[in-house]
């Protein structure tokens, strides 16, 4: 299965009249965050792909059409409420991608630094995370596993992060790992102007991919 996965930046190359050929072997899309709306839209209508995505801490301006929805797991949701601009809104969600089978789940926002829209503190993240446990429980029991891609926007602490209070990850997220083993932690917010910078990092037996600008992913399922 090949996976864009978009983040932060809207890259020339996604961005551009040859997209289709470029990633004409693409089978789904996931956005980490920090991207327009009408971007996803872009890549939805030019590859014809499902995208799955998850707000940051920029970017906000349809954050509100998103929030507040009460279902914690889905079978690929389809709903007016969770569409728009052709992307499905993954945080705080557990999702299964009817066509492949993936295993998804989102979690939005960066660690709270000014007390800005969608930040939060450790601990408010993990009672967010918490409310994930009964969706993979229920892949546990029903398809053998809990997760293969836990979408993010922020790193966990000290894995891709960076000292400064806007970029700190959480640590929240290395007990998820730990609990939940995601075959992939997808992020971004950790802007990276080298392409040949470090992306993957191991913790566990999770891979965490800083997917900046953007980054094809290939796993089998």
């Amino acid at each position: 299965m090949k996976i864009l996965c978009v983040a932060d930046h809207r890259s020339p190359i996604v961005y551009s009249t040859g997209i289709k050929k470029r990633f004409e072997d693409i089978d789904l899309v996931l956005g980490a965050g920090d991207l327009p709306m009408d971007y996803y839209g872009y890549i939805v209508s030019s590859l014809n792909k499902k995208l799955f995505f998850v707000f940051g801490n920029h970017n906000l301006k349809h954050y509100n059409r998103f929030t507040g929805t009460n279902n914690s797991y889905s079978y690929d949701p389809g709903s007016v409420n969770q569409h728009t601009f052709g992307s499905i809104f993954a945080s705080g969600k557990v999702i299964r991608e009817k066509k492949s089978g993936l295993l998804i789940a989102g979690m939005g926002g960066s660690i709270n630094y000014n007390n800005g829209e969608n930040q939060y503190t450790d601990l408010q993240m993990y009672f967010k995370l918490f409310r994930l446990i009964p969706g993979l429980l229920w892949n546990r029991i029903f398809h053998g596993r809990y997760l293969d891609i836990f979408l993010t926007h922020s790193p966990p602490r000290g894995y891709n992060d960076r000292d400064d209070p806007c970029h700190k990850g959480f640590k929240s997220f290395l007990w998820f790992i730990e609990k939940f083993k995601p075959t992939y932690l997808i992020h971004g917010h950790i802007h990276l102007y080298d392409r040949n910078a470090p992306r993957e990092i191991q913790y566990k037996e999770t891979q965490i991919i800083n997917v900046y600008d953007y980054y094809q992913l290939e796993m089998e399922i």
